[in-house]
């Protein structure tokens, strides 16, 4: 099949391999929840992706399972300040310091789970994110949620991907801002990086 140089009209997905249910070792596995801030999920937000809100309680659910279990926790934050050069490509959004920048109520981190602020798209640039997964806790197994599935969810699971890490991902525990988004990163996870995706955040399953 020609491929045009600009994709126009329908372009057809190809398929993407669902798993019924993944089973990961607590002790080896990180659960990592990408910048879930005010900005991007609350009304009121710079950079409001509308079916964020809508992850929300999906995950929740898989924080406290993977809390109960024993799996480590990070976080990714945006993190802009004044002058900041994405401002040049996206609205002014994450300001430190702002109520859009803080990490949603719902999914508050605990004492000793890790916040990794970043600057840029990938949550391993510039952050210690790579440091504590390979080094600190040693885990081999990294299930990835959040928003925006296209933008910072998918180069960070690239990053992931390229260290060999496993990546999981629930489909419906990322959020994108148009349906192609949400396919295209779902299909980079499972094709080109060799990670698997699963329709429910219940179908990841941490074994003590």
């Amino acid at each position: 099949m020609r491929i045009p140089s600009v994709p126009t009209g329908m372009v057809e997905i190809p398929e993407i391999p669902v798993a019924d249910e993944v089973r990961l070792p607590a002790s080896e596995t990180a659960l990592v929840i990408v910048d879930m801030q005010n900005d991007f999920v609350k009304e009121g937000g710079t950079l409001l992706v509308e079916a964020a809100a809508e992850t929300l309680p999906r995950i929740q659910s898989l924080l406290q399972s993977a809390r109960a279990a024993g799996v480590h926790v990070a976080y990714t934050q945006d993190s802009t300040m004044e002058g900041d050069p994405e401002f040049a490509i996206w609205p002014e959004h994450c300001r430190i310091g702002t109520w859009g920048w803080e990490i949603v109520d719902e999914l508050k981190p605990l004492e000793g789970e890790l916040i990794c602020r970043k600057n840029r798209y990938d949550g391993f640039y510039g952050t210690w994110l790579g440091h504590f997964l390979g080094r600190i806790w040693k885990v081999e197994h990294v299930v990835i949620v959040g928003t925006v599935a296209n933008i910072c969810v998918a180069h960070t699971a690239a990053s992931a991907g390229l260290r060999w890490y496993h990546i999981v991902m629930p489909a419906n525990g990322v959020s994108a801002l148009t349906a192609f988004d949400q396919a295209l990163t779902l299909r980079q996870v499972s094709w080109l990086y060799g990670g698997h995706v699963v329709r429910d955040v219940a179908d990841i399953v941490f074994e003590e």
